[in-house]
């Protein structure tokens, strides 16, 4: 049967009925569409018949005038609403107007890159013109590299091979720098964390060498929904943006479905795995030919889901698809979507971008992504024709999944998250502030970014690694600093994994560094390709994971211990029988135990120790005292069980506030606190220098406390689950109550 026929089945199932907290049928939408401007190059009007576009969305018509004025542009309408176009026209008509003119094109990744420039050649093969395109990122052979510097037209590229291979050798790139007219940002909402906050410090010296060369380059961005394109691309580029949000796009019928997986032990709040849920759900479209992609929260996630499912159908041509696949593997299940020959994908986050994958026609999200903006994105990554297509969410366990799953009118009223960044974070900031300077000197007074750096780089200077000469600063370091730099997370280097199964070892994945000691810690269960290996030997100094094929029926899930110093209060207040702080707190952080859990019961069948060093990390936190008003009324065993499900609790609600994952942070409750003596409850950013999560939840700490008291006493558990303060085995049977207790007396109500 069709997709159709197959939802009208499961509507009136009423098995199925019963779990399905929401069914919400978005009708169809007609095009908002006008002819293309007048002023429009005719050559560019051709191409646009010939791919039969007779007229453009109301959106696309708006930030062509916008950036026919000189103004910079960011697109935020909805998946497959037409935004490269928005891009690709003015670029192209700068072209055939100027063939002198450049144009530098920035994605995320270099998968999308690669992607996009099929789409972009198609544009310019169409012309009567000889534009260069050309992608530039580490697969890009020597011999072509100096003809990209040379004569690109247009060069397409990623962060990161902007922030080492083109800004620090920017005297080969002349010709762009020197004609630079546009930057093109595409995926904006990406560019958050840790990632947007050094991707605006990298755009920082992007424009300062445009500048040194002469050019004023026009900044075109486009953004997936977020509640605040104008205000990121602003904090990103350091300038204003026109901002382009109302959507002229059609829209084809969507059937968006919330599942709650069903309880199997009432008493103590346990659900059925969402993993389990997710492939009977997965299991029924594949059996009627509807091709599917499926979501999933973490690597391992993935792979578990990948291994139920080719049991379950194993017929079907089903993939994986997530970081630490070596590209061409990836490109082989992109073109695979696209054809219709893989029935189905199992995937992270990192198809969430606008990578062609081709039409979908269903998208199974298992669990909550963690933002409104990513399950929109993931969501729309299904039925992106005109035929009608199904989004389905499956909630896990955990205590943000079940709040949004059981208050749909939550996520379908509430606007979607805002993207933080924090740019001058003083670590990333010193970072770039040196790659700027191996770039350019510094002249005195000169600003990176809203203030003069003049500071920064006197200290620099006292440590040898600027000389002062005047009025300006130049790199004196032997060092490549670029090269010492990650930017997406606080690691600089990948650990490889090397299969030594045969005589011949060979690469078959990578992890970041950060990550190392959670994934691939001696004793591991590492499955790739729904292959298992275990791990032994992880070799930190040389950046590999040596692994073996094995064949066992559980797989591993690492814990880690943190311990936190306060090292200073920057602000505080008092309010409801508390003290709330923001600070900087010192962090060591150490991988501890795994357990080792068995596949499809998912029960805990071993455990063993990991034998790795901390990591020690400074970083921003806001934390919560009980005063003795409060604490006065408990007794210690109390008091500890009462912070621990507030703890688990504010971990998982936090994220409401923030663009982000419960894992960017660490809460961390102390029944005693050194610092304060207090009961203590600790939010810590887990960055190095923090990049403003805890600083926000420390002004919304009371919208955080009674999000926190809506979860607990809307949970129809007895005395605690994973659905909120966490399961009463680990937490104790007090837990539930006490922590009701603290957060009535934090709310000012009867205890």
């Amino acid at each position: 049967m069709n997709l159709e026929q197959l939802l009208d089945v499961m509507e009136r199932d009423p098995e199925y009925n019963r779990h399905i907290t929401a069914w919400v049928t978005r009708p169809s939408r007609p095009a908002s569409i006008d002819d293309p401007p007048d002023s429009l190059h005719w050559q560019l009007v051709e191409a646009l018949r010939e791919r039969d576009i007779r007229g453009l969305y109301s959106h696309q018509l708006e930030a062509l005038r916008a950036i026919a004025a000189g103004e910079d542009v960011v697109v935020g309408t909805s998946t497959a609403s037409g935004k490269s176009l928005c891009y690709i026209l003015p670029v192209l008509e700068g072209l055939l107007e100027d063939r002198s003119s450049r144009a530098l094109f920035l994605f995320p990744t270099k998968a999308l890159a690669q992607d996009q420039q099929a789409a972009m050649r198609e544009w310019c093969d169409s012309l009567d013109a000889d534009i260069n395109l050309h992608t530039y990122d580490g697969d890009t052979p020597a011999e072509i590299r100096p003809r990209v510097r040379s004569a690109g037209h247009i060069v397409m590229t990623n962060p990161d091979m902007l922030h080492t291979g083109i800004l620090p050798h920017h005297t080969k790139w002349v010709n762009l720098f020197e004609n630079l007219r546009y930057i093109v940002i595409d995926e904006l909402h990406t560019y958050r964390g840790v990632f947007g906050s050094h991707v605006a410090n990298v755009l920082r010296r992007l424009q300062r060498i445009a500048s040194f060369y002469g050019s004023e380059p026009q900044i075109i961005a486009c953004s997936a929904t977020i509640a605040n394109p104008q205000e990121l691309a602003s904090r990103l580029a350091g300038r204003p943006f026109h901002l382009v949000n109302e959507d002229g796009s059609p829209q084809a019928e969507k059937h968006i479905i919330l599942y709650n997986p069903p309880v199997v032990d009432r008493r103590l709040g346990i659900r059925q795995s969402c993993v389990l849920a997710g492939r009977g759900i997965v299991s029924e479209f594949l059996q009627n030919g509807v091709q599917t992609i499926a979501f999933a929260r973490s690597r391992l996630r993935v792979e578990i889901l990948l291994s139920y499912l080719r049991q379950a159908a194993p017929r079907a041509n089903i993939r994986g698809y997530r970081g630490g696949y070596l590209p061409r593997q990836r490109r082989d299940i992109e073109r695979g979507l696209r054809s219709g020959e893989i029935d189905a994908v199992v995937a992270t986050n990192a198809l969430e971008l606008g990578i062609d994958i081709g039409s979908l026609e269903s998208a199974v999200l298992v669990g909550y992504p963690g933002s409104i903006a990513s399950t929109w994105q993931q969501m729309g990554r299904a039925g992106r024709t005109d035929r009608t297509s199904a989004a389905i969410l499956i909630a896990s366990a955990a205590a943000l999944d079940q709040h949004i799953i059981n208050h749909p009118e939550y996520f379908f009223q509430q606007t979607p998250e805002r993207a933080l960044i924090d740019p001058d974070n003083l670590l990333i900031l010193v970072s770039h502030i040196k790659c700027a300077a191996f770039e350019l000197p510094f002249r005195a007074g000169e600003r990176f970014g809203r203030e003069p750096v003049d500071q920064i780089l006197d200290y620099l200077a006292e440590h040898r690694v600027l000389h002062r000469s005047g009025d300006s600063w130049h790199w004196m370091a032997d060092s490549f600093p670029a090269e010492e730099i990650s930017l997406r997370s606080a690691a600089a280097e990948n650990v490889v994994i090397v299969d030594t199964t045969k005589p011949e070892p060979r690469v078959i994945g990578e992890v970041d560094e950060f990550s190392a000691p959670m994934l691939v810690h001696e004793g591991a269960i590492y499955i790739h390709e729904s292959t298992q290996y275990q791990v032994e030997e992880l070799d930190l100094e040389d950046n590999k994971a040596y692994v073996t094929e094995v064949d066992v029926n559980y797989y591993t899930d690492a814990s880690m211990a943190v311990e936190i110093r306060v090292l200073d209060s920057f602000e505080s207040a008092r309010a409801s029988g508390a003290e709330h702080h923001l600070g900087e707190v010192q962090l060591n952080a150490q991988a501890t135990i795994y357990k080792k859990i068995r596949f499809s019961t998912h029960e805990n069948v071993g455990w063993g120790r990991i034998h790795l060093p901390p990591r020690q990390m400074h970083t921003a936190a806001c934390w919560i005292s009980l005063q003795e008003d409060i604490t006065a009324r408990f007794g210690r065993g109390e008091l500890e069980a009462g912070l621990m499900g507030l703890a688990n609790l504010t971990r998982e609600v936090a994220p409401l506030y923030l663009s982000c994952d419960r894992n960017d942070l660490y809460v961390i409750p102390q029944v005693r606190s050194p610092l304060t003596e207090d009961p203590t409850l600790y939010i810590c950013d887990a960055y190095p220098g923090g990049i403003g999560l805890s600083e926000r939840l420390y002004r919304l700490h009371d919208e955080l406390l009674s999000a926190c008291h809506e979860v607990v006493t809307g949970c129809q558990c007895e005395g605690g689950c994973p659905s909120c303060v966490g399961a009463v085995q680990e937490v104790g049977t007090l837990c539930k109550e006490v922590t009701v207790r603290i957060l009535n007396h934090l709310a000012r109500e009867e205890g």
